[in-house]
């Protein structure tokens, strides 16, 4: 079909067009603006080991550089820290010591879904695999472009509890790598003095004196020391409005995407209805009046 009988087509359907397009915009305006909006508490974190009187500095007498010059993945003590944050432990963490699974029950058992779900026996207490998938899609850690900090966030419906939540989640963190390095150091000054009481020589007791002296380095580092992996750039703040969605962009991206699909629909319906009768009215004048003539004799 030419391209000018396709926009004559969508246009004389302009007035169902601009109607369509209305209607969508309309429906589409009311499910954002009835959509449940989200609080958005952050923190910025930085690894331990960007600072000159980092404990693994002092914990370990050489520390090496991992990766090469352009490799800017999280390593180390603050790897292990990001990792924990979204752990299944953090999420039963958050089930133990916050209302979590109860806001989830409640979100279960509300809306059409809730209804179905009654109707139909199925479960609407939320459990620990709910709070890990709650988790996982509420919680982000965005590495920074040109820095080496990590920005965390957590959305939740209730201001109060996004906040205490991150904290909750970065204590949690943060305690588990120091409990790991700490056992470690401690499992290490145990096997050291064990093959001490039973080392009679002189030279391999003096080297395992250094090494129970390096091991108790660490102990004393993480008994001291506030941050082990993550050391806190900005504390945990939540805004004071909710921010997610950002109902003026959805409304804004809906107002240009409600007309362009609308014209797109009537599009679809000028090509697969065809271009009807106006193929033979152009047959016809292009004979000439001869051609007619002749065919009625």
């Amino acid at each position: 079909m030419p391209l000018d009988e396709l926009l004559r087509g969508i246009w004389r359907r302009r007035w169902p067009v601009a109607l369509a397009a209305a209607l969508v915009l309309g429906l589409g305006a009311a499910l954002i603006l009835a959509w449940p909006r989200h609080y958005v508490a952050q923190a910025m974190v930085a690894p331990a080991e960007t600072s000159g009187v980092a404990t693994s500095t002092l914990m370990s007498p050489s520390p090496l550089l991992q990766g090469g010059l352009l490799d800017n993945r999280p390593s180390g003590n603050f790897g292990i820290y990001l990792d924990a944050l979204r752990a299944p432990e953090a999420a039963a963490m958050l089930a133990r010591e916050t209302g979590l699974l109860a806001h989830l029950t409640d979100l279960r058992g509300a809306g059409p879904m809730g209804a179905l779900r009654r109707h139909f026996g199925w479960r609407i207490e939320a459990d620990l695999d709910d709070a890990e998938t709650w988790l996982a899609q509420r919680f982000a850690a965005t590495q920074g472009i040109a820095t080496t900090t990590v920005t965390l966030t957590l959305e939740h419906r209730d201001r109060a509890a996004s906040l205490d939540m991150l904290r909750r989640l970065h204590a949690m963190a943060e305690a588990r790598v120091r409990g790991d390095l700490l056992g470690q150091a401690r499992q290490r000054m145990a096997a050291i003095e064990a093959r001490l009481a039973a080392e009679p020589d002189q030279f391999q007791r003096s080297a395992l004196y250094e090494l129970l002296a390096a091991q108790q380095r660490v102990a004393l580092v993480l008994g001291a020391d506030e941050a082990v992996a993550a050391r806190m750039v900005s504390a945990p703040m939540v805004e004071i409005r909710p921010s997610l969605p950002n109902r003026p962009l959805l409304v804004l991206l809906l107002a240009v995407a409600a007309p362009l699909a609308s014209l797109l629909g009537a599009a679809c319906l000028v090509l697969l209805r065809g271009p009807g009768r106006a193929r033979p009215v152009q047959y016809e004048m292009a004979l000439g009046p001869r051609r007619l003539g002749a065919g009625a004799d």
